[in-house]
């Protein structure tokens, strides 16, 4: 199922909850792949927050998430400017992910800048496929295109973790929208994975996204993504993240902490 598909798939209850079932083809593992449970946590949220555009994510993935389950939001607080909304996705096996959402409108302010400069990579035509032909990858990523445009591949005994990647949906009905590069920008296996030389369990613990922009505009669904393993220790990593525009401007920012288990 293609991810316009499967976003439209959920079903209106009288309590504004969603019921979407997860697709073999969407799971890493035994469990959905995480940018998809954010994404639905974040479409389940949206007709709460009164038309304003999304400035944060934050999700905690509690249990595996497979076969059908339920996003039910809750509206926590709507001030004059922002609408903060809590979403529990709950299935068979009880909580599965919970996510804070903020939800904020523009305001005039005197500040106005973007420290956040691209790497020094070449554009998507140049940049060569992210996996190799002998590891495709987990069967989520099929939904996604991606290139590495600079850095080093999982599993390369590499001497950092540290990783640049084109990357786009390949469904060409996707939207341009928040809910959109939120599947998209988990899609990267952890950038803690290229010092590895030989596989390994890894899982998503918490994901925090924040988003720069009200648009999401790009040529042709590419976006750019940085992913830095800053840590790892006592069998956690946490990596930062960002995301730019086809044109290189910057469009989101993110933080994860990772369970290793190698």
């Amino acid at each position: 199922m293609d991810y316009s598909d499967l976003i439209a798939s959920g079903v209106d209850a009288a309590d504004l909850s969603r019921a979407t079932t997860i697709p073999e083809t969407w799971k890493q593992g035994r469990t959905a792949y995480g940018g998809l449970t954010a994404a639905l946590c974040l479409q389940a949220a949206t007709p709460l927050a009164g038309g304003l555009p999304v400035r944060a994510v934050q999700v905690g993935f509690v249990g595996p998430v497979n076969g059908t389950v339920n996003c039910t939001p809750v509206l926590l607080r709507q001030g004059k400017n922002t609408v903060f909304v809590h979403v529990r996705m709950s299935g068979d096996e009880g909580i599965l992910a919970d996510a804070i959402i903020t939800f904020g409108a523009a305001r005039a302010s005197a500040l106005d800048f973007g420290h956040l400069p691209p790497p020094d990579v070449p554009p998507p035509e140049q940049a060569t496929n992210y996996f190799k032909t002998d590891r495709p990858g987990p069967a989520f990523a099929a939904h996604f295109q991606m290139l590495l445009a600079g850095g080093y591949p999982p599993m390369s005994g590499a001497p950092a973790g540290d990783v640049s990647i084109w990357m786009r949906h390949r469904d060409p009905k996707t939207p341009s929208d928040a809910i959109a590069l939120l599947a998209l920008g988990d899609a990267p296996p952890p950038a803690a994975m290229s010092l590895f030389t030989q596989p390994a369990r890894i899982s998503s613990m918490t994901w925090m996204a924040e988003f720069l922009t009200e648009t999401f505009e790009t040529e042709d669904r590419w976006f750019l993504a940085r992913h830095v393993a800053q840590t790892a220790r006592y069998g956690y990593s946490s990596q930062a993240m960002t995301m730019w525009n086809s044109k290189r401007e910057p469009v989101m920012v993110g933080r994860q902490t990772i369970a290793v288990f190698g």
